[in-house]
Order: C-alpha cells, then structure tokens, then sequence
C-alpha cells in the first residue's frame, strides 16, 4: 500500500461506490459503474518487489542496514537566525521512489534484531 491509494478521487470514487451499493438491492449490482483498473508502466517494479520480499536474516547485514538507513529523513531541517525560524526544509526522502521500500527494510532488519537475536534496538532509534 501507497500514498497514492489515498488520492481524492479514488477516495471519492470508493465512497460513492459504498453508497450506491447501500442504496441498491443485492441483485442490482450490475448498474453501479465502475472503471476498469489501468495498469501503469512501472519500470522500478520489479526492483521494489526484490526489496518488498528481502529477509534478513544475518546479524551483521541487519546492523550494516540499520546503520545504513536514516531513521528520520536527513535533510529536513529548520533555518534558525537568532532563534527565530526564518524556513523549514520539509523532508524529501520521501521523493525517493524506494522510500517506502527503505523503510520496511530497516523495520524488518529492526525486528529481527530484537526478536530472533534478542539485542538492543535502541541504539538504532
């Protein structure tokens, strides 16, 4: 799951679609339209599923990734002059399109040195 399953218009279309089914009988199931699901062309697919179904499953290679991957985004800041605020950069890891990816793989690494190796994770946090 996505940002992009909670845009407007399919958040728009699934509460239209759930009303229209309250409204209707059972049996008139086959007036309520719907869009046929496009498929787009996602060429970093296939590297996201690699990372979606990684397992770790090495001490050494959970704390390289842990050490590796940021727990907060690294280049969200606030420019202070005086201390007052004057702008905040807002985080831009999350223009990464392996963002998502990054981050479960870190929470897995995460889980699996506090469940299977029983250390301490805190040091990571």
């Amino acid at each position: 799951m996505n940002v992009l399953d909670y845009t407007i218009q399919h958040l728009i279309r699934i509460t239209w679609i759930e009303l229209s089914e309250k409204a209707t009988p059972q049996s008139d199931h086959s007036r309520v339209p719907t869009r046929p699901h496009r498929q787009f062309f996602q060429p970093l697919g296939p590297l996201k599923q690699w990372l979606d179904r990684l397992e770790i499953r090495d001490r050494q290679l959970a704390h390289s990734l842990c050490k590796l991957i940021p727990a907060q985004c690294p280049f969200e800041r606030d420019i202070k002059i005086c201390g007052r605020v004057l702008f905040h950069i807002p985080p831009l890891c999350k223009l990464n399109p392996f963002y998502e990816q990054f981050v479960g793989l870190r929470f897995r690494a995460l889980c699996y040195l506090a469940d299977e190796c029983g250390e301490d994770v805190t040091v990571y946090c």
